[in-house]
């Protein structure tokens, strides 16, 4: 199961452990966060779109009762380790992992396929900021196989009339994912700013659309990570399942 420069994390999550290659893309908070944003309902249907290693689809078969997880993913590398993934948490009866092209979708599954779409796309677009000369870490990171664009056409169609987009992004891209959510017939629900501590601006957003939903957009109480001190808030150690006390 585990191959050079590769390493198991626990999720501390009802058993779950993940294989991570420490040259590629590994997980962070982001994940963490959009997981716990989602609300999946049982015996739904979910895609994550840009899954790397599964970690967003091992996180929802942990928190929920999904009947079904796909996780796509163009790099060929992070989908063998997914679905070594979904081999080691004896999942393969819930998620499939499909090494493909995002733009291609619409050749793999039917419209209206899924309930869920979940999604932790490229936060930069191809020509700005630096460009790690790590091509599996640059896809991850920019623009580079697919752009916001194809994240949320394909999304609007794969989802069932009112189904249910999540996303993370950067605050910069914020503009640009609720005119394309328009574009494309999904509705901005709720947004949920996450700041690193309170007196540093937000570095993240979460939002949610539903297609061909009603107008109507809840802006919720921000997301504070650390405390001043360096420790998780409340609120973060809450989604490990951790309590602390004062």
């Amino acid at each position: 199961m585990i191959k050079e420069h590769e390493q198991i994390d626990d999720l501390q999550l009802k058993g779950l452990k993940l294989i991570q290659d420490r040259t590629l893309f590994c997980f962070g908070m982001d994940a963490v966060l959009l997981s716990n944003f989602s609300k999946i309902k049982e015996k739904s249907s979910v895609i994550d779109l840009g899954t790397g290693n599964g970690i967003l689809p091992m996180l929802l078969y942990g928190k929920y009762k999904a009947s079904k997880i796909v996780g796509l993913e163009i790099v060929k590398k992070n989908s063998d380790i997914a679905k070594r993934n979904v081999i080691l948490n004896k999942a393969e009866k819930i998620i499939e992992i499909i090494n493909e092209d995002i733009k291609n979708v619409k050749s793999v599954f039917e419209k209206g396929k899924f309930d869920y779409v979940i999604t932790n796309p490229p936060y930069k677009k191809r020509n700005s900021g630096l460009i790690n000369i790590n091509e599996e870490k640059a896809i991850a990171k920019h623009e580079i196989k697919c752009t916001l664009e194809d994240v949320i056409s394909m999304t609007s169609y794969l989802l069932k009339d009112l189904g249910v987009i999540y996303m993370v992004n950067r605050p910069e891209r914020l503009a640009d994912s609720i005119e394309l959510m328009r574009k494309y017939k999904i509705e901005p629900k709720v947004i949920k700013f996450v700041q690193p501590y309170s007196n540093k601006k937000p570095n993240l957003f979460l939002i949610s659309g539903v297609k061909y939903g009603k107008v109507f957009l809840n802006v919720e109480t921000n997301l504070i990570i650390r405390e001043q001190n360096g420790e998780y808030t409340k609120e973060v150690l809450a989604m490990y399942g951790i309590e602390r006390g004062e």
